[in-house]
């Protein structure tokens, strides 16, 4: 593989490229029948349009799930952290050192545990914070506009009986 291959962005939008669900005059199969097939089509779609709108901050779904959730949890520590997002400790440590590059979050001494650090948005954090949930929120918008207000809120309940 050249090294020009091996450089191209692997997302679709990333590379220009427009992702379509259904391809027209493919058959699918049992696969249109898979709700989990179904979930996975929607995500790229919704993953795309998250990436695009928050782009201007640098900020991928996880970097958000967790500057909130520092944000909103004082003195969260970083096993926490990871055991809350449902990833490893090692993947923590690596969106933390991102939020931290980017000067949002700062490790702190643990209070009770000398051996932790808690995590603390920093002031930079909490402004940024602020644009980047109202940008996740016009994408959240955009991309349920085709659902009423209850169709919304059903299907948020659905996906919670998936995820519980």
């Amino acid at each position: 593989m050249s090294r020009a291959a091996s450089q191209r962005p692997r997302r679709p939008g990333a590379r220009g490229e427009q992702f379509q669900p259904h391809v027209p005059g493919v058959r699918y199969g049992a696969l249109d029948g898979l709700v989990g097939y179904a979930i996975r089509r929607a995500q790229i779609v919704i993953y795309e349009d998250f990436l695009a709108a928050l782009a201007p901050w640098d900020i991928t779904p996880q970097r958000f799930s967790a500057l909130t959730l520092i944000a909103a949890n004082t003195h969260l520590k970083l096993t926490d952290l990871a055991r809350i997002q449902g990833i490893a400790r090692s993947g923590a440590v690596q969106i933390v050192n991102q939020l931290q590059a980017l000067g949002y979050v700062e490790r702190q001494d643990a209070e009770h545990d000398k051996r932790a650090y808690s995590l603390a948005a920093t002031d930079a954090g909490r402004a940024v914070l602020a644009d980047i949930t109202e940008a996740v929120q016009a994408h959240d918008a955009r991309i349920s506009q085709e659902l009423g207000a209850a169709e919304k809120r059903q299907l948020i309940e659905l996906l919670g009986k998936l995820g519980a």
